[in-house]
């Protein structure tokens, strides 16, 4: 007689996670193993690093062949046109930057502010927002939230709109380029500013308090404008599509950058500009000096693979030159210790 929870046939006892008697799950697949022997290993590494060094030389090429054009207006220099302008008694103070263009540089040209010695990754820093206060969240707007601390309402316990320490310290110069005419009155280069932040920045994490039409002034009532800033987010620009928290300067400086040196961009320049000779108009209100920063303005023209960055072509040269020198160090070795296998069965 089979004792209880036996299976006629079998000799034991019926074990109910027993898996099925299927070659997947008893793990009788047929498998294959590579045996890395140096026939195969030796051209692999070699054909990797050529592959590697031939990506990395274009790379690197195409990203030298980027024109840019950087010009420091810190103003620290005694001699800089905008040191004027670093003295904190000097407000809405202007100052001038001249540059030349040897060769043509073709359309569209971006053009970035740079800020150096500027930790936006700084923790308490970047959490310092309100994201459904921005979205136009109307019940964040009045009630913006605790992150934003102590920029979230002013003396008299007012809400701030924006709130937190990044659109506290939104970057407030502006620059107006023009093309200089030695015979002439200078003439003014179109900037471009739409279209400057990401799609997604624009259409879907920013949104005014309100999209019914109704006036936007009437829709910040009740709150004030951030301490740094010298008007409110709904006097940001004349433009409707670009006023308060849709104002592309704004979310493009809302985007936190990752490094302490950044660029971020300003403008686009779409007709290129001619060989001649051009200047900047600073308009310098955002102070740097008292934690040691720098000030840039960049021209840069564009390639296949973005602006120039030579990185990604110098790391693919480094990791190219690696496999070959690692593939010379292995053929070394296996010729020398093959060599005395040989040696020792003869």
């Amino acid at each position: 007689m089979l004792p209880p929870g036996s299976v006629p046939g079998e000799g034991g006892p019926l074990r109910k996670n027993k898996p099925d008697n299927t070659a997947f799950t008893q793990q009788r697949l047929p498998a294959w193993q590579p045996f890395l022997s140096a026939g195969y290993v030796l051209p692999t590494f070699f054909l990797l690093g050529l592959i590697f060094i031939a990506i990395g030389l274009g790379l690197y090429f195409t990203s030298n062949n980027v024109a840019e054009i950087e010009l420091d207006y810190t103003g620290n220099e005694p001699n800089s046109s905008c040191h004027p302008c670093t003295s904190n008694a000097n407000t809405n103070c202007k100052c001038t930057i001249q540059f030349q263009v040897d060769k043509k540089l073709e359309g569209p040209i971006f053009m970035y502010y740079e800020l150096s010695n500027f930790y936006q990754n700084h923790r308490k820093y970047g959490i310092s927002r309100d994201d459904d206060q921005l979205n136009g969240d109307l019940d964040y707007l009045t009630n913006p939230s605790e992150y934003c601390f102590p920029f979230r309402r002013d003396g008299k316990d007012r809400p701030i709109a924006p709130c937190g320490a990044i659109a506290n310290s939104l970057f407030n110069d502006s620059f107006v380029v023009y093309a200089v005419n030695d015979t002439g009155p200078s003439t003014r280069v179109p900037l471009n500013g739409k279209g400057i932040s990401w799609w997604t920045d624009y259409n879907v994490k920013f949104r005014n308090p309100t999209d019914n039409g109704s006036d936007l002034q009437q829709a910040f009532q009740g709150t004030v404008k951030p301490f740094n800033w010298p008007r409110p987010a709904y006097e940001l620009d004349m433009n409707p599509q670009n006023n308060g928290f849709i104002n592309e300067d704004f979310i493009v400086w809302m985007r936190t950058a990752a490094l302490p040196t950044f660029r971020k961009l300003y403008r686009r320049i779409d007709g290129g500009l001619e060989p001649g000779n051009y200047s900047v108009e600073v308009s310098y209100n955002f102070p740097v000096l008292s934690f040691n920063g720098r000030k840039r303005v960049t021209f840069s023209t564009i390639s296949w693979m973005g602006g120039r960055n030579p990185f990604l072509g110098i790391a693919y040269l480094v990791c190219g030159s690696a496999c070959i020198v690692t593939a010379i160090i292995m053929f070394i070795v296996y010729v020398k210790y093959q060599g005395k296998h040989i040696f020792k069965e003869e």
